[in-house]
């Protein structure tokens, strides 16, 4: 088995400095580092993962946690979450909640308890922040996609009230004056701040605030929030539907289809995220787009670039980086149904 006093004897240098040129915590010239590497292709060498870890203090493994890695958005976002961090040398592990508070408190246990370096959040049912800050010490942390009210830790999100806001100023131009909105239920804010954009848009039309029904944030879950008011819809005039996620809404328009309610003849339905799944409805999805490789990406920066900083400790209001959506408007919208436009 080659070891290190081999390489250091093939390279013409101490262990000591093979040791320097792999943990990277004492300079050591071009030349030598060039020697070493060679050395170390030359008898085959691979260094030990533990042995490195011991010398830089560093595992080069970072933690990511996620509500549903089955939803295409959050398998977008791992996707870009380990692209990210392979490109800066680590490695990813990855535990899903399944929007289970439990889940989360013990998979945020077991990844302080394991030898990483940091974590990345997606939230799903989040424990408050004190708990948080209880559960992770002063592991570092950064949040994607949901934001923890009061935690200082960096986070970034989408502009999810804009987003909202767009699929009613949508809406509205086709005609629509009644709709109803299907939201998370618990306390995601991502979903919040959906609805707060589309009833804020709504209302500033002149037009009675939507009401809200509550299921997962998944298609069986939009399923039950709609399956009990389907009569009451089509009583009320109702003509549009917005879900907060495109699960919801594909699972909506199954559900409303089901009971003989065409879409969008009867009602329009919208969404948000931009699955795959919703391109290839029948009819396809209108929705927003969120940028979802490019949050992952920008979430991973911000926490090496904590990692790199050994002075880094966050104070004051937490930085919060906003990344822009875009309305993609396709089949499953369309003009009010005749007799209901005002």
């Amino acid at each position: 088995m080659v070891s290190i006093a081999d390489v250091a004897s093939r390279a013409g240098v101490s262990p000591t400095t093979v040791s320097h040129a792999l943990s990277g915590k004492r300079k050591v010239s071009e030349s030598v580092r060039d020697r070493v590497e060679r050395a170390m292709q030359e008898l085959g060498y691979v260094p030990s993962r533990t042995a490195q870890s011991l010398a830089s203090g560093r595992t080069r493994i970072i933690g990511l946690i996620v509500p549903d890695i089955s939803n295409e958005f959050f398998a977008e976002l791992t996707r870009g979450v380990e692209m990210a961090a392979v490109d800066r040398g680590y490695n990813v592990i990855l535990c899903t909640t399944g929007f289970d508070h439990a889940r989360e408190v013990h998979y945020l246990t077991m990844i302080r308890s394991r030898a990483v370096d940091g974590l990345v959040y997606a939230a799903g049912s989040p424990p408050t922040t004190s708990e948080l800050g209880d559960i992770l010490g002063n592991l570092p942390l950064v949040l994607v996609d949901e934001e923890v009210p009061g935690s200082e830790a960096p986070s970034f999100v989408s502009d999810n009230e804009t987003g909202g806001r767009m699929l009613a100023e949508h809406l509205l131009s086709l005609g629509h004056r009644r709709a109803v909105v299907l939201a998370a239920e618990g306390d995601l804010v991502s979903s919040d701040q959906r609805v707060h954009g589309f009833r804020e848009a709504w209302t500033v039309a002149g037009e009675e605030a939507p009401p809200v029904y509550t299921g997962s944030f998944t298609a069986e879950g939009g399923r039950s929030a709609i399956a009990p008011h389907i009569r009451s819809l089509i009583d009320d005039d109702v003509t549009a539907v917005f879900a907060a996620n495109d699960l919801m809404a594909l699972g909506a328009i199954e559900e409303l289809e089901q009971h003989g309610v065409a879409i969008p003849t009867d009602l329009s339905v919208v969404g948000f995220d931009d699955i795959t799944a919703g391109r290839f409805a029948r009819p396809r999805l209108t929705t927003v787009r969120q940028n979802v490789a490019e949050l992952g990406a920008r979430a991973i920066e911000a926490l090496v670039a904590q990692l790199d900083d050994a002075a880094y400790a966050p104070s004051g209001p937490a930085e919060r980086t906003v990344l822009p959506v875009t309305l993609t408007v396709r089949e499953s919208s369309a003009p009010a149904r005749r007799g209901k436009e005002r």
